[in-house]
């Protein structure tokens, strides 16, 4: 043995070669923490004093390394550039030792290599893949760019368009795909991997392959001339601003980082990487993004926790009511595994549940992401049915019939009676009270919510809703189910619209307010947007129906009559009883029409939008960007606040992650507390104090006073 360490060792292997070998000895995955990154640079040091003639380096693990520990790295980022560039100090030197070094390098790639692995990878002379390897850079994803010679190498080995397009998009590649541009030297069966790479190594150190030649092109400028280098940068950095926009700057800071450095050698390229990295990790949108890496870590680290609590894993399931909503789930459970029964009082119902999951899976197909025989295999495992047959061999049921307890009540006393007495019942609501349905249960304890967002095929989060007889267990299973189904999972505990919906209609009365105080709905729309929503007010509650924030804005105020409750007709009420529900009906706040495609594309609000509004609004009015944001924005942040000092969400990092993933609030913020961690409450204090006459909504509640008395931020570093 030439080296141990923690997580890789080094042992001697045919014709004076050695292979180094990750296997982290905590987790199931190889990452770059810094007990690795010090042992790599202990463990190359060994190599050279042993006279080797080669090296090949693998994975004991499933993969091959996940790349740097954001634990540990993220963290960094506040603490200045000398304490960043000191963490990217001794990777670069590690790879660059492996570049430089007196004998040929092969790696061997199994499963993932991202970020780090990647760049470790592209250090070697050979890159030997398998059908398993996953490759990239998504550093960008975390407001980063590749800080150990990503934007150095890859273009060199696979040219400027594959690298713009790898580094900006921060997508991971396949193996054939990456094998087609030069990044994966060959691809081979996952059995193959280490004889072929042993193989390739042993025809280096016998001089059948030059690997000092392929060294020269990672060491040397771009072979492109300054007008080609121009033409090149000048198109990548037009289209990636296109697909990045302004709240995400670090795919175009990659790119003209790579630009820069197109006609230096090694070491002047990767210092300007290394500067361009420091600057990216200061930025506002790199601690966000990193500290929302890290928040889904925990969600989805405390959802597997909690599953492993349940007494079984759910083999069988069914969903009541085949609508939109119930073939949505049909179709989730069904492509992640689990046969479902989809059962409806009616043939029209289930031909509808029917047709949404078909259309679901059209789409794949059309787009390539499943193929005709899998969307044949998710089908059969969605059962449709009239009636109640085998209900007693279920491990959960998802009542999803119409968003009525008169309705519901009779709907879930009728199933209790057909299913196990251990089988957990699960109703997916958006408002009514968890303890209020369950009173009509004999077992009440089996029995919490679970409440999937539209469209359930494409929106992430499941707010899980613990009543207050639901049982451990019942909390347990139904989470299992969610993670098996792919989706994200969050518990909540039982209040009138639960987290998401709670926090999201007083951005509503927010808007509402400005509404009726005399701003133009289109320019709310536009700055909204303009901050980083995907879509403004109007449009969302257009996108949502009319008919639907009614009836949940109704519930709210009944619940919160202080705060939540209003004393004028709303533009949205107004709408409403002019029947315009928004897309639904094509007439909202805007008019709706189909496009070529025959999907509804939002076209500007007619005539009759302004006089429905009239006699319910004040004089136009012209409110500053800033007026804007603090009146939308403020109800929002105090609300989500009360629901965390209320215990109805447990943790900051849970209630952000809900809204990320539940109501596409801007990622690039980090979530509503990393925002007012980022601004500061001082300045939130600011903007409540010039609001304060509108309403409970406007006003800082106890617990952010006490922040704000106390210095203390939602997330401590």
């Amino acid at each position: 043995m030439v080296y141990r360490g923690q997580n890789l060792s080094i042992k001697p292997i045919g014709n004076q070669c050695a292979e180094l070998c990750f296997d982290a000895k905590e987790g199931s995955v190889n990452i770059f923490n810094r007990v690795t990154t010090e042992e790599l640079a202990t463990a190359l040091e060994a190599l050279y004093q042993s006279n080797i003639q080669g090296l090949l380096i693998t994975s004991a693990k499933r993969g091959f390394i996940a790349g740097a520990d954001i634990g540990e790295f993220g963290p960094s980022f506040v603490q200045g550039p000398e304490k960043i560039a000191g963490i990217l100090k001794t990777s670069n030197e590690n790879f660059n030792y492996l570049e430089d070094s007196p004998f040929p390098v092969i790696v061997a790639i199994n499963g993932f290599a991202l970020g780090g692995g990647c760049e470790l990878a592209l250090a070697c002379d050979y890159r030997i893949g398998c059908n398993s390897t996953r490759i990239g850079l998504p550093e960008t994803k975390l407001g980063i760019i590749p800080g150990w010679g990503g934007t150095v190498r890859l273009p060199r080995l696979a040219g400027i368009e594959t690298a713009v397009e790898w580094i900006a998009s921060g997508r991971e590649q396949n193996a054939d795909a990456a094998l087609k541009v030069g990044v994966l030297d060959a691809v081979v069966a996952d059995e193959l991997l280490h004889k072929v790479a042993l193989r390739t190594l042993h025809r280096c150190v016998e001089g059948k392959l030059d690997y000092l030649c392929r060294r020269q092109q990672k060491q040397l400028p771009l072979r492109h001339n300054s007008t080609e280098l121009f033409m090149a940068f000048t198109t990548s950095k037009a289209f990636v601003f296109g697909q990045a926009g302004k709240h995400y700057p670090a795919p175009l800071a990659a790119v003209a980082a790579m630009e820069k450095a197109a006609s230096c050698m090694r070491e002047e390229a990767l210092a300007i990487e290394t500067q361009t990295f420091i600057e990216m990790a200061q930025t506002p949108e790199a601690l966000a993004l990193s500290g929302l890496f890290m928040g889904d870590q925990f969600i989805s680290k405390k959802a597997r926790s909690l599953a492993k609590q349940s007494d079984k894993s759910v083999e069988y399931s069914a969903v009541l009511g085949a609508g939109i909503m119930g073939g949505g789930i049909a179709y989730q459970s069904a492509l992640k595994g689990v046969p479902v029964k989809m059962k409806d009082i009616a043939l029209d119902g289930l031909n509808l549940g029917l047709a949404e999951a078909n259309k679901i899976l059209a789409k794949g197909v059309e787009r390539g992401r499943i193929s005709p025989v899998q969307m044949g295999e998710v089908l059969n495992r969605i059962e449709p049915t009239l009636s109640y047959d085998g209900f007693d061999k279920l491990d959960i049921v998802i009542e999803a019939v119409v968003e009525n307890p008169k309705v519901k009540h009779p709907v879930l006393k009728e199933v209790e009676e057909k299913v196990a007495k251990d089988t957990i019942i699960a109703t997916n609501t958006s408002t009514i009270s968890i303890n209020y349905l369950a009173k009509i249960l004999k077992r009440p304890e089996n029995f919490c919510g679970m409440h999937f967002f539209n469209p359930v095929h494409a929106m992430p989060l499941v707010e899980v809703i613990r009543g207050s007889e639901t049982s451990d267990n019942a909390i347990a299973l139904t989470v299992a189910y969610a993670n098996a189904m792919g989706k994200k999972a969050v518990v909540v505990k039982d209040c009138p619209g639960f987290l998401v919906n709670r926090v999201l209609f007083p951005y509503f009365l927010g808007f509402s307010m400005l509404v009726r105080d005399g701003a133009d709905f289109q320019q709310v729309d536009r700055v909204m947007e303009s901050w980083g929503w995907p879509m403004g007010p109007a449009y969302l509650l257009d996108v949502i129906g009319i008919d639907t924030c009614i009836h949940a804005e109704t519930v709210l105020a009944e619940a919160f009559p202080v705060r939540m409750g209003r004393d004028y007709v709303s533009a949205t009420e107004a709408l409403f009883k002019a029947e315009r529900l928004g897309q639904k009906s094509q007439q909202g706040y805007y008019d709706y029409r189909l496009d070529k495609k025959g999907k509804l594309s939002k076209a500007p609000p007619s005539e009759v939008v302004s006089e429905l509004l009239k006699p319910h609004v004040k004089a136009a009015q012209d409110f500053s960007d800033e007026d804007i944001i603090a009146r939308m924005m403020i109800p929002m942040v105090t609300e989500l606040a009360r629901c965390l000092e209320e215990g109805i969400v447990d943790t900051p990092a849970e209630a952000d992650m809900a809204l990320i993933y539940g109501l596409g609030f801007p990622p690039f913020k980090g979530g509503i507390f990393r925002w007012l961690d980022s601004i500061s409450l001082e300045k939130l204090a600011d903007m409540a104090s010039v609001h304060q006459g509108l309403g409970e909504l406007y006003q800082l509640t106890n617990g952010i006073q006490q922040r704000l008395t106390n210095r203390e931020k939602y997330y401590p570093i």
